[in-house]
């Protein structure tokens, strides 16, 4: 039987966590806790870097040190093996966005197939992550999902952004590394789901390498999983996905509003809590045939899984299934699930520091809008300092 109170250890939840450490931490989550402070710090940030005004020291020191590991996968490394140390596994995700030229596109292809070889000599790190409009044009992506005619110069544009999409997964395969590729906003993701199936069909076949990201709080996920769930099964090939709640859910929900077709998104928290815990479930139900990177932040369903794989019998440490969550974040639900030799791993943003204020952004933005998230980030530390403070009082006496 799983302990009830698994999460709540906040000793061993920082343990890596100097008293400065803790401090930034405390300091950063209470002022994203206060009212406009997200929307207000994000406009003059990218006010400063607009009149090119010398920030990323600030940045750096902060925020960046928080949610990045460092500038380069080397840089990271330390952390790394610090965090494998107490059975906490790594993604390194290089964070860079918003590049829109072809050799842009082709270099950050390569970039990404950098990455899965240098994982593969990591026992550390047994993930790799991609992002499809980091491949390609958003607007292509958008006009394949909406079928709509491409011109000639489109389609070759199409053809370039499949070939990337191939090298870097077979990359993945060749390196027996898996390749967690992210979902983006629902009016590409279609463009996106078609071609990593393919993807599937050609590098899963013995196990999962690729794995689709699910965006839960669109009510549709769980039928798309058990339509291509079937298809699996039918042609003979594994499913890998990683399970999320989602992020774009003010854009989705303005979108359906401006062009008047029903929304995508759940109709509010609840809803999505219920259909992430059913998409959950049924990919531990059907673990034979889909692998799953659960990825969330949330204390239920974490505690909901482990409770699935004890009654299912599976392993804590089935390669199967890994539990995941973001640097910098819900470190009492990675480090103590690592005490209990569950998969866990963080993923870990890196890269030059001015290219990864976007990625930043938008994290302090997602995590701002999550109702909850940050006041129990906030209770976390409290609770730890106090922890801490206490001790400090009885060495002094």
């Amino acid at each position: 039987m799983i302990d009830t109170k698994i999460f709540n250890d906040t000793k061993h939840a920082f343990v890596l966590k100097s008293d400065e450490d803790l401090k930034r931490a405390l300091f950063l989550f209470s002022m994203m806790n206060v009212p406009y402070f997200v929307p207000v710090s994000t406009a003059l940030t990218n006010f400063a870097l607009n009149i090119k005004l010398p920030i990323e020291p600030l940045v750096k020191a902060t925020i960046f040190k928080q949610f990045c590991g460092g500038v380069s996968q080397d840089d990271c490394m330390p952390l790394v093996k610090k965090m494998h140390k107490e059975n906490v596994y790594t993604v390194l995700d290089y964070s860079v966005e918003g590049k829109e030229s072809e050799e842009e596109f082709d270099k950050a292809a390569n970039t990404k197939i950098e990455i899965i070889k240098y994982a593969s000599g990591v026992k550390e790190i047994p993930f790799a992550v991609a992002k499809p409009t980091g491949l390609g044009r958003f607007e292509i992506w958008e006009k394949v999902t909406a079928n709509d005619t491409l011109t000639d110069e489109e389609q070759a544009e199409w053809g370039r952004i499949k070939v990337r999409f191939e090298k870097v997964c077979q990359a993945a395969y060749d390196n027996d590394t898996k390749l967690l590729i992210d979902a983006e906003e629902s009016w590409m993701q279609d463009a996106a789901d078609n071609l990593i199936e393919d993807m599937m069909r050609k590098f899963n076949k013995e196990k999962a390498i690729i794995f689709n990201t699910l965006q839960c709080y669109r009510w549709d996920r769980l039928s798309y999983v058990k339509a291509i769930h079937e298809r699996a099964q039918e042609e003979g090939f594994k499913l890998g996905f990683k399970t999320v709640r989602g992020a774009y859910m003010e854009k989705e929900n303005a979108r359906a509003k401006k062009h008047g077709y029903p929304t995508p998104i759940c109709e509010d928290k609840e809803a999505t809590d219920v259909n992430f815990n059913a998409v959950m479930c049924y990919c531990i139900d059907n673990v034979n045939d889909i692998s799953q990177f659960i990825g969330t932040h949330n204390e239920v369903s974490s505690y909901m899984a482990l409770q699935l794989m004890s009654q299912k019998d599976l392993h804590l440490s089935d390669d199967r299934i890994w539990f995941g969550q973001l640097y910098g974040m819900s470190d009492h639900i990675s480090f103590n699930l690592g005490r209990e030799n569950a998969n866990a791993i963080k993923l870990m943003p890196f890269g030059p520091i001015k290219d990864v204020i976007p990625y930043l952004i938008r994290r302090a933005q997602e995590n701002s809008s999550v109702q909850g998230q940050t006041g129990r980030e906030l209770a976390l530390l409290r609770e730890e300092k106090h922890r801490r403070d206490g001790q400090y009082v009885k060495r002094v006496e």
